[in-house]
């Protein structure tokens, strides 16, 4: 039991902050060209109770947890609402919103391997082992989370990127799988494949970090 709550205590904040950051994010991006309906709900914040979805940051996690052998572990926030309607020219600007979540993943990957240099660096004392600790997590989660959401099905950020790129009458068509996005997803993790496409990558991203923050392997 108290295994647990260190465990629970060092994980807490690293993946608050993944989940609630990532939506905000998208929620700045809309404001920023053009949509202020995240901004007007209150979504654009760190307040993880504004972005935390009881089924998807919650019962299914733990479920697959429970179930799962192994792979990607699979959740999500509630979405912050984005009109793309609004945005100023919305095919055009649907990238910059849907990429402005993976990108403050990514901005949160290089704070905590930053957070774990600090760590191997200064002299071992109480304090090290748990930040170390949380940096390893937080580079975890935040690796998982923006590699996941890149994934090119909507409604996720790789799908709404797609759409975005594509041409029209592509896009148009490659969007109507969007209500079929969860499903296919759920499909994908127990079948193994979902884990055998993002690992790699996965694997070589983490690669290139320690790389550049010269971990020891």
């Amino acid at each position: 039991m108290e295994s647990l709550i260190q465990t629970i205590a060092i994980a807490a904040l690293p993946v608050i902050l993944a989940i609630t950051l990532h939506e905000a994010a998208h929620g700045y991006a809309a404001r920023h060209f053009g949509d202020p309906t995240a901004w007007q709900e209150g979504r654009i914040t760190a307040n993880p109770l504004k972005h935390i979805d009881p089924i998807g940051t919650i019962l299914v996690p733990i479920t697959i947890l429970l179930l799962s052998t192994g792979g990607i572990l699979f959740g999500w926030a509630k979405p912050v609402p984005v009109n793309f309607g609004r945005l100023r020219n919305p095919k055009r600007d649907m990238l910059w919103v849907a990429a402005a979540g993976p990108a403050a993943n990514l901005a949160m990957l290089l704070f905590w391997a930053t957070v774990m240099k600090l760590a191997l660096l200064l002299p071992e004392n109480f304090f090290t082992l748990p930040m170390a600790e949380m940096a390893r997590v937080g580079m975890l989660v935040n690796l998982a989370l923006m590699v996941l959401n890149l994934f090119p099905l909507p409604p996720l950020d790789g799908g709404r990127i797609a759409v975005s790129l594509l041409p029209s009458q592509a896009a148009w068509r490659f969007a109507k799988l969007e209500r079929f996005g969860f499903p296919i997803l759920l499909l994908l993790l127990f079948t193994g494949v979902l884990g055998a496409l993002l690992m790699p990558v996965m694997g070589t991203v983490m690669g290139l970090v320690y790389f550049i923050f010269q971990f020891p392997v």
